[in-house]
């Protein structure tokens, strides 16, 4: 596969033009760290990011950072934190869960819409994007949204190219809210609840004043695998406060006194509490160097559990929950099970399950996005057609 590396947007934009001129595809990426996410993309040229780096415009006081779309994450990260402000929506590292190398940027943070433990409160990547740049199929640069948060011009637009993987434009620059970091943070620990006791303690913690930021239950084949063996013994579901000290300590109290109906409660001071939601940010327990298939599914909250159940009678599968239990990750013990997975998904009520991790056969044999209504493809197909006529944009990405 030849790279292509173009170091401004005039350049990939003769590139994409010459592309679509000779209907030669272009896999569309950014540090790789994402390499194998979705179905195989056939093309023979690559179309990379990184030679588009560096932050355009950031004022900590306007709470916006505008930066190009090669930059890698961290860079960004490490500027965010100087100046004691954020990525609100948390973004999940891929590497461990995956298995691979490079370096995440923020371009592929946007374009796969990654999100974290903070969603259920925070929103996804897309509800930070304010406005994009990009290179459409045609070869022409196409700029949407502004730098403020009233400016409401071309959001829709903003949108759909968030979570597009590719498959609508070549990405080139990104405006995004940053809002301020939490000063600390602790965490309330429920220990022994099976998963449907920890379903109704988590949507009673959410339904409390305390503003809790992240609510994830994990069984008892996953627990030991996080802060390195050193979690109370026994299932535990785990409940996340942040911000200001006083206030923290004050919401945290409330929170235990009230789920100590539920269960035994233990706390986790800044330091731990970290680490643990960073674990489970990057899915600690999958991250085991194997291609046992893993599934992240969204469901509603309160089903989550349900599906693992109905699963678990068919299937060798292990999961833990994140966002209430919405956010389910499943490892399959053998094969990926996908019609089951989907099939249990649309019984409770619907969903969706999009396949992170497998080998390079069951990829090519089971489709890693879940399958849209009839009325959705076809709203797809059309937009496809308008953003991407010639179809070069990674063909097949999904599905």
């Amino acid at each position: 596969m030849i790279d292509l590396m173009p170091t401004s947007e005039e350049e990939a934009a003769a590139i994409v033009r010459t592309h679509a001129g000779s209907g030669r595809p272009l896999a569309i990426c950014g540090g790789d760290s994402r390499a194998g996410f979705g179905n195989a993309v056939a093309a023979e040229d690559r179309l990379r990011s990184t030679g588009l780096a560096g932050i355009v415009a950031y004022n900590p006081g306007e709470m916006v950072m505008t930066v190009r779309s090669g930059t890698p994450l961290a860079e960004v990260e490490a500027a965010l934190e100087e100046s004691g402000q954020m990525l609100v929506f948390e973004p999940m590292d891929h590497r461990p869960v995956m298995g691979t190398s490079g370096e995440p940027t923020i371009g592929g943070v946007f374009a796969a819409n990654v999100s974290g433990p903070r969603r259920l409160v925070a929103g996804a990547a897309r509800d930070s994007l304010l406005g994009v740049r990009f290179v459409n199929g045609k070869g022409e640069i196409i700029k949407a949204g502004g730098r403020v948060m009233k400016n409401v011009t071309g959001l829709d637009l903003v949108k759909l190219i968030a979570g597009s993987h590719g498959t609508l434009g070549f990405l080139t620059e990104v405006t995004f809210r940053v809002p301020p970091r939490p000063k600390t943070e602790r965490t309330v620990v429920l220990s022994g609840l099976n998963d449907a006791e920890a379903a109704n303690a988590m949507a009673a913690a959410m339904a409390l004043p305390v503003e809790v930021s992240g609510a994830a239950h994990l069984p008892l084949t996953v627990t030991w695998k996080f802060l390195a063996g050193n979690l109370p013994e026994g299932e535990a579901t785990v409940l996340r406060i942040e911000g200001l000290a006083g206030s923290v300590d004050a919401r945290l109290e409330k929170l235990a006194a009230a789920m100590s109906a539920f269960a035994a409660v233990t706390r986790l001071d800044a330091p731990e509490s970290r680490r643990l939601w960073q674990e489970i940010r990057d899915v600690l327990p999958y991250a085991d160097g194997t291609a046992r298939p893993v599934w992240r599914v969204s469901v509603a909250p309160g089903t989550g559990h349900l599906l693992v159940a109905a699963l678990r009678l068919e299937a060798g599968v292990d999961a833990f929950y994140d966002w209430q239990g919405g956010l389910v990750w499943l490892r399959m013990e053998a094969g990926p099970e996908g019609e089951l997975v989907r099939r249990y998904i649309k019984a409770l009520g619907g969903g969706h399950a999009t396949l992170i991790r497998a080998s390079e056969q069951v990829r090519a044999a089971t489709a890693a996005f879940h399958p849209e209504a009839e009325a959705v493809a076809m709203l797809s197909r059309r937009v496809k057609e308008k953003f991407d006529p010639a179809g070069i944009f990674n063909p097949g990405k999904m599905g």
